[in-house]
């Protein structure tokens, strides 16, 4: 079998999950990329991945494909019309691009019934829009990471807001939404077209405002049926869908979609959590396999982002570690290195390292992580 995976920047996910389980299920794996000197070791094929129809073209000039598979935010339209192309199962590429642009998202919904949330797209050059509801949330409309997303409670707020991110982003459109106030939560689902099962969640604890830094997730499994409608609205239904939502007073309001996997690691805690081959199910439904139904789980799971809290240079830090205390398993991931300098963005890339937990309870995988974290500390000088 022959596996085509488009990607741009080397993540976890690629390079520790689903290449290892490509490997496994005896795929022949060829990487295209913008970056192939990135991916050493691997067979690559230097390809503008964010275009289908390069895309395409390196295939076809290649070798017959099986799948055409990508984890990126970014390129999932393209890959799927490129395996839709080919003939081959397929996420619907208006699903993706509804998914990735939050104007779209906004718009699908509304116009689905599911639900409708104040949103209004500030083109790049245009001034603020008058008239919003304050408190609003402003961010890119493809944005990732919680990169440039900020709160902003009047008119001027706004306007220095959308001049500040217009400096770093001068060809960006904007969204600004209404605060949605409440617990924000995630749901997790695979589907392989035709079913979708529900993985699991998470109860996310974010950073001070007026910023929204993602610092613990918290096992929370309890499907939500407003999000699975809003899923279907969407059109997702192949492949890995990751799902933020807030449980505002008039009920679930959704943030984003993703149509991946979880990231930060998460997706290793989530595999870990179900105790499946989590990045091989979701090869197989691209395979063209009907999707698994997940077991249920007992325990608990966290993931802490260990975050900085000023510029400068690292002098010390942990590496990765894996080590069971008691009955609960802990492993760090080290995203920075001593000697690494480190700007402040008030964003996931603020992230030093990440530690994630499995235990029996809430109470033992916290008591685990604040153990480790008493014994190792990042020093920023």
């Amino acid at each position: 079998m022959r596996l085509y995976l488009t990607t741009l920047n080397p993540t976890d996910s690629v390079t520790r999950g689903f290449l290892p389980a490509a490997r496994a299920l005896g795929c022949a794996v060829t990487i295209l990329t913008d970056q192939p000197e990135r991916y050493p070791g691997a067979e690559t094929l230097r390809t503008d991945v964010r275009d289908a129809r390069a895309v395409i073209d390196t295939i076809a000039r290649h070798h017959r494909p099986d799948a055409i598979f990508s984890n990126s935010d970014h390129i999932q339209p393209e890959t799927a019309l490129a395996a839709e192309y080919f003939g081959l199962p397929a996420k619907d590429w208006r699903a993706c691009l509804t998914a990735k642009n939050k104007a779209l998202t906004r718009r699908a919904l509304a116009l689905a019934g599911v639900e409708s949330v104040r949103s209004v797209r500030i083109p790049p050059g245009d001034p603020p829009p008058a008239g919003l509801p304050y408190p609003v949330v402003v961010k890119p409309r493809e944005g990732v990471a919680s990169e440039d997303v900020v709160l902003v409670r009047d008119p001027g707020e706004l306007a220095r807001a959308v001049a500040d991110i217009g400096a770093r982003r001068p060809e960006a459109t904007l969204v600004a939404e209404e605060y949605l106030e409440g617990p924000l939560r995630t749901l997790e689902t695979l589907g392989d077209g035709r079913d979708l099962r529900v993985l699991g969640g998470f109860r996310t604890t974010l950073g001070p405002l007026p910023h929204f830094v993602e610092e613990r997730l918290d096992w929370d499994p309890a499907a939500d049926a407003h999000v699975l409608r809003a899923l279907a609205a969407i059109g997702v239904g192949l492949g890995a869908c990751h799902a933020e939502y807030v449980v505002t007073d008039a009920g679930p309001r959704v943030v984003e979609v993703n149509y991946r996997v979880i990231g930060d690691t998460c997706d290793f805690l989530l595999a870990e959590l179900l105790g499946v081959p989590l990045f091989e199910w979701i090869l197989r439904v691209h395979l063209g396999e009907p999707v698994m139904t997940p077991p249920d789980v007992t325990g608990h799971g966290a993931a802490v982002s260990l975050v900085a809290d000023a510029t400068g240079t690292i002098k010390e830090g942990p590496g990765d570690v894996a080590e069971n205390a008691g009955d609960v398993r802990l492993r760090h991931r080290a995203l920075r290195e001593a000697g690494d300098q480190v700007e402040l963005t008030h964003t996931n890339r603020d992230y030093l390292g990440i530690v994630r937990a499995v235990g029996p309870d809430e109470a033992a995988v916290s008591r685990a992580i604040d153990g480790f974290r008493a014994r190792h500390s990042w020093v920023i000088g």
